[in-house]
């Protein structure tokens, strides 16, 4: 079963069991868009014990439940699905939760939402689209339009600001007016959000291929200098600016190489640290975007360089994303970087042999464990991979030499 046939399923036995039921939010977003809804969500007037009534209590989890949020177990191909009560939310003390919540019917809990085009329901069983909110014409008008007042909106929870970017910039759309200068205004604010929640937000943004517009985004609702220190240096004239932006236009990576990118003009290890702890970066992406600022150049310029010193930098995973860095940097592909790709189509014997030598066999030659053991070995490595030995005897003969 898929997610979507499931999804359907879950709305039938809810409608079967008295009870309305629709397919709510993203899911008849992308449906409308023409887009494969990635999940989707359903809203009822059941309340969560009846829905867990419905489903059975072995296939239902109430973690939600205080909000209204059951999630209904499916077969291992089709997923789960949230199914949420109808509610009318109480006021956002901590600009995230609702302090309370009230079940109520599909209108007002339309009203509750973020944005139109996020605000919609539609019923699978009969095609029906229920729109209380306008939905539809502004995903025809290509605007994210806060629901209501959009101040209103923000208040409740501040990351909704970063979400208008990200939906902005993912479907190409325009934030509408009212709404962007309440993002402006509230900008400052933003501080309030966990760390948690904005690195979410920011891997969805970096990853996707219109990072730039959601970049630019970023800059034009002053949420940038929010999340990333120092950030006015990078724009201290619109023609750095564009430059930063046709990069990250021409990048063809992953959430670390871009990050990598927008970073590059500010790095320092202060500001880096301040991102990575404000968006609480795992181990993974911190090690990533610090190898590829020390090491993109070398590997743009690796024509320039011995085999010896390129070699052990090709073989990193973290080699590729740093190529895509240094590739973007320019229109036209470098000498250096066509001989890194080159090369990373090697078979892998030939891009990463086996050495010569190991510490084993140091010890056999009489060469005890100590300072000189690696520089030994790594000599010995280097000369092999710039082809100045090919033989373990020639490998044995360069180590005694070393050692004196």
């Amino acid at each position: 079963m898929t997610p979507r046939a499931f999804s359907v399923e879950v709305v039938e036995k809810l409608q079967n069991a008295g009870f309305e039921a629709f397919w709510a939010g993203g899911c008849v977003r992308d449906q409308i868009l023409g887009i494969e809804p990635q999940d989707y969500d359903v809203a009822t007037n059941a309340t969560p014990d009846q829905i867990r009534t419905t489903f059975g209590k072995n296939r239902t989890l109430a973690i939600g439940a205080a909000f209204g949020v059951i999630t209904v177990l499916g077969p291992k191909s089709a997923g789960q699905v949230e199914v949420a009560t109808f509610r009318k939310d109480g006021g956002y003390s901590d600009g995230r939760r609702p302090d309370s919540v009230e079940f109520t019917d599909a209108k007002e809990d339309a009203l509750r939402r973020d944005f139109t085009i996020n605000g919609m329901f539609f019923d699978p069983t009969t095609g029906n689209l229920i729109d209380y909110v306008n939905g539809k014409e502004d995903l025809g008008k290509r605007l994210i339009r806060a629901i209501g007042t959009p101040e209103d909106r923000i208040q409740e929870d501040k990351l909704r600001m970063l979400r208008a970017v990200r939906f902005a910039a993912t479907y190409d759309f325009a934030i509408e007016p009212e709404t962007m200068h309440a993002i402006q205004g509230a900008a400052t604010e933003l501080t309030v959000v966990s760390g948690e929640r904005i690195g979410t937000e920011m891997r969805r943004m970096l990853s996707h291929p219109n990072r730039a517009t959601a970049v630019s985004l970023l800059q034009e609702t002053r949420l940038i200098e929010k999340i990333i220190p120092n950030a006015a240096a990078l724009f201290p004239n619109q023609a750095t600016w564009d430059e930063l932006l046709s990069q990250l236009r021409r990048l063809v990576g992953d959430f670390e190489s871009a990050l990598a990118v927008l970073m590059e003009p500010i790095f320092t290890d202060s500001t880096f640290n301040s991102v990575s702890n404000g968006w609480k970066l795992s181990n993974h992406e911190i090690k990533t975007v610090r190898w590829i600022h020390q090491n993109w150049k070398k590997l743009a310029n690796a024509d320039q360089h011995p085999w010896s010193v390129i070699q052990p930098l090709l073989i990193q995973s973290q080699a590729l994303p740093a190529l895509a860095l240094a590739t973007c940097q320019t229109e036209t592909t470098g000498i250096g970087i066509q001989f890194c790709r080159e090369r990373l189509a090697w078979e892998p014997e030939k891009l990463n042999p086996l050495p010569l030598l190991d510490g084993g066999a140091l010890i056999k030659l009489g060469i005890p464990p100590g300072p000189k053991f690696s520089l030994i070995l790594s000599d010995v490595r280097s000369a092999q991979l710039d082809g100045e030995i090919s033989t373990t005897e020639q490998a044995m003969k360069r180590a005694q030499q070393s050692v004196g």
